[in-house]
């Protein structure tokens, strides 16, 4: 019986090689779509013999209230410049649901749960913590690009136990502009109080991603993914 998800977002999917034994769904940032990250599968340069599935998927399109009401690829809605403050909780509970969906999917193809990586980048990088956090199985990792810790506040009773020696990745840009460095450590810290691992890293750059960042993110993958 295939129990695969029908309603399931539509996603980038490229393969390392035959018959995949890890997948990476990567969530991109607000008003971009999957094809965002498609340039970083060969920037990794993973071990050829990891046999990689890298899902990326797109954010469905609706209105985000600090862009004045706009219509684009959004994971929930930003009501104002101040991100932990009103919160949009069912927009992010829906597309928690809709990433634990791609997992089901990715499972229901042959990978087990602790092969599988959530990653993302900003407001990507937030549904990819918040889910992973909460999901039933143990994942391999979570990586967190320029982001931070939604709902935090709700952590604490909505988090699973099976992932709670998840290793997470959090990068961060000294210059970001758009999600502060201080919003990004304070996230950080949250997790380390709640006795989370977090691997940190702070560059050079403003929002964005940069060559350095690429290579330890490459390294931290080559130690998760066994």
């Amino acid at each position: 019986m295939n129990n695969i998800p029908t309603d399931i977002l539509p996603s980038i999917v490229i393969k390392t090689g035959d018959q995949p034994t890890h997948s990476i769904i990567w969530m991109h940032g607000l008003g971009s779509d999957g094809n965002d990250f498609v340039p970083i599968v060969e920037k990794l340069n993973l071990p050829s013999d990891l046999h990689t599935r890298f899902v990326f998927p797109h954010a469905p399109l609706q209105p985000v209230s600090i862009n004045n009401g706009a219509v684009m690829p959004a994971w929930y809605d930003i009501s104002g410049q101040i991100l932990n403050s009103d919160e949009d909780v069912p927009g992010i509970n829906i597309s928690q649901s809709a990433v634990e969906k791609l997992i089901s999917r990715e499972k229901q193809n042959g990978i087990k749960p602790e092969n599988i990586v959530l990653a993302g980048f900003s407001q990507g990088g937030a549904i990819a913590l918040h889910t992973g956090l909460r999901y039933s199985d143990k994942l391999a990792g979570i990586l967190i690009l320029s982001s931070y810790l939604p709902l935090a506040d709700m952590l604490v009773t909505d988090a699973h136990q099976s992932n709670s020696s998840t290793q997470i990745f959090m990068a961060h840009g000294h210059k970001d502009t758009v999600i502060s460095p201080d919003m990004a450590l304070s996230s950080k810290q949250k997790l380390l109080e709640l006795g989370y691992s977090v691997n940190w890293n702070m560059y050079q750059m403003e929002h964005s991603v940069c060559k350095d960042e690429i290579a330890d993110i490459s390294e931290w993958l080559k130690k998760i993914l066994v």
